[in-house]
């Protein structure tokens, strides 16, 4: 069953996801960001080249050629992963086919637009059943 973590309260979600792709890669885990908004996938794509001049956290976009043989995928879809191991949410909806990942990480922003639709997707676990933790963000 799909182990869900959410990490609330984050300044910036798109900076806090980087430090959360950097942490599970550097476990070994391989990361499928699931970015249906063009300028959000970009934006990630551009963070994850920039976020530190002394790491590079090896990523593609899920058309990419090399997208199976690539540690952190960007897609706008689940349908097409390489991979079933870490999905990292960056939608505020609830993405379909997540139960096929082993682990899925939520990241909650501070406004209370984000807030009230993580509460759904969070109640929406837990009516099912999934192991969910909660933590506020730290960076």
């Amino acid at each position: 069953m799909t182990e869900i973590q959410f990490h609330h309260e984050a300044p910036d979600k798109l900076l806090a996801a980087c430090q959360l792709i950097d942490a599970a890669w550097r476990q070994g885990r391989r990361i499928l960001v699931y970015a249906p908004q063009t300028g959000v996938a970009a934006q990630i794509d551009k963070l994850l080249w920039t976020q530190s001049a002394l790491s590079f956290i090896p990523h593609c976009r899920n058309e990419s050629p090399l997208a199976a043989e690539t540690p952190v995928v960007i897609g706008a879809s689940l349908d097409d992963a390489s991979h079933h191991d870490v999905l990292l949410n960056l939608d505020g909806e609830l993405p379909s086919g997540f139960s096929r990942f082993e682990q899925l990480i939520e990241i909650v922003g501070r406004d209370e637009e984000d807030k009230q639709a993580a509460r759904v997707r969070y109640k929406f676990y837990k009516e099912r059943g999934y192991p969910l933790s909660a933590k506020p963000f730290s960076a």
